[in-house]
């Protein structure tokens, strides 16, 4: 049932401005018809970095490569033959181009497409009848998320059907980012939150990259010997030059530690030996928990080597 809108004054001016930003895609190169069909809608979960990436790719083969990569970096668990993400982003996109596919477009260009598809279904809807004494001439929707503890306002501001949104509460942002990164942390994973912010820097002396994560944000547990352990695998990604060509490599690092020194430590440190090139370089990390602790966390960094740093090893 339609109620009253109690909200008297909506703000217009955020409409889909602020995800239309965080999706909107980079220059569009001339695609054949597979990439086509994926760019269609992958562009909407497409980071900056990757949407600079494949505007620069220069054939089929090449987007073939990406979009193996694009799946793969945000698959919960690799070790399935099923990628779960690309699953429910699929599904989501069906969806919503069934249910919201009157607004003069396909489903996920729709501000009500694109929330659903970023954020799953609502915990709850309310929907409110038009208030006369406002510029909102149609009907008006509130969608609660109480895990996410925010809620998203859209209006059919003009009566045409349309719903635009115009007010967010909560970390709307947040949760987008664990949408197109792929980041996920439940109570029993190796990471504390999903939204886990991490640094990766590069130490040109040792010739090293460098990624630390807040202590408290790793899950230790005790083992036999009495240390506090986390066991974790990366899966990095880089891209020198800020150009196409890549080289990735995998590698599990086990961290130990006494109570006394995890007590004392505000960080957590893990040196890799990859050399990166002079100039520009995107870094994608990947970081997930191993056996039985799950849990997934990626960045991706912009790191500058300073002119003179020794080279790196040919990229594949």
């Amino acid at each position: 049932m339609k109620a009253n809108l109690p909200i008297r004054v909506l703000s217009a001016a955020l409409g889909l401005t602020a995800l239309a930003a965080a999706a909107l895609p980079g220059a569009k190169p001339k695609l054949d018809p597979e990439s086509r069909k994926f760019y269609a809608t992958a562009h909407l979960i497409m980071t900056k970095e990757e949407s600079r990436i494949w505007a620069r790719l220069p054939d089929a083969a090449s987007r073939r490569e990406f979009v193996a990569d694009f799946w793969l970096k945000r698959d919960p668990d690799p070790a399935t033959p099923e990628n779960e993400f690309r699953k429910e982003f699929e599904a989501r996109v069906a969806y919503v181009n069934k249910r919201f596919n009157k607004e003069g477009g396909p489903g996920y260009n729709t501000d009500r497409g694109r929330v659903y598809i970023f954020m799953g279904p609502p915990d709850k809807i309310d929907e409110y009848n038009p208030d006369y004494s406002t510029s909102i001439r149609g009907f008006t929707d509130i969608w609660v998320y109480y895990g996410r503890q925010m809620a998203v306002v859209f209006a059919d501001e003009r009566g045409d059907g349309r719903f635009r949104i115009v007010k967010t509460e909560g970390d709307f942002f947040g949760a987008m980012d664990l949408m197109k990164l792929g980041r996920r942390a439940g109570p029993d994973d190796a990471f504390a939150s999903p939204f886990v912010k991490f640094e990766t820097v590069y130490d040109p002396g040792a010739r090293e990259i460098v990624v630390r994560f807040p202590a408290a944000s790793l899950m230790f547990r005790e083992n036999e010997d009495g240390l506090q352990e986390v066991d974790l695998r990366f899966l990095i990604y880089i891209y020198p030059g800020g150009g196409t060509a890549k080289r990735t490599f995998s590698e599990a690092r086990r961290v130990a530690l006494t109570g006394a020194e995890l007590g004392a430590r505000k960080t957590v440190e893990l040196r890799f030996a990859q050399p990166l090139e002079p100039g520009p370089n995107t870094v994608d990390v990947i970081v997930m928990g191993q056996g039985e602790r799950g849990g997934k966390l990626r960045q991706i960094f912009e790191i500058k080597v300073p002119a003179g740093a020794p080279d790196a090893a040919p990229s594949d």
